[in-house]
């Protein structure tokens, strides 16, 4: 479950961010916030809405925080854990 979630996430990154392809290379371990430029706080938003609409997960916007998109793999296991829920 975690790899595919990984890879959707990675799929919406890239679509979301227009990133090119740039997207779906991302690994759990690249970082996110400050390492890719596109992704500033508007797009978090934009992302956050893809989230929610491709993959049906409930997120609440006081569990939102910085640390969420500090690598792809945070971000999977926060969005896999709201996911079950």
């Amino acid at each position: 479950m975690a790899v595919d979630m990984q890879t959707e996430l990675a799929r919406i990154l890239d679509d979301v961010l227009a990133l090119e392809g740039r997207g779906v290379a991302l690994r759990a371990e690249s970082r996110l916030m400050g390492a890719i430029p596109e992704l500033d706080s508007m797009a978090v938003l934009s992302v956050l809405e893809a989230i929610r609409d491709r993959l049906h997960v409930r997120i609440a916007d006081d569990e939102i925080d910085g640390r969420m998109f500090s690598t792809l793999g945070a971000l999977t296991e926060f969005v896999s854990a709201r996911a079950s829920v």
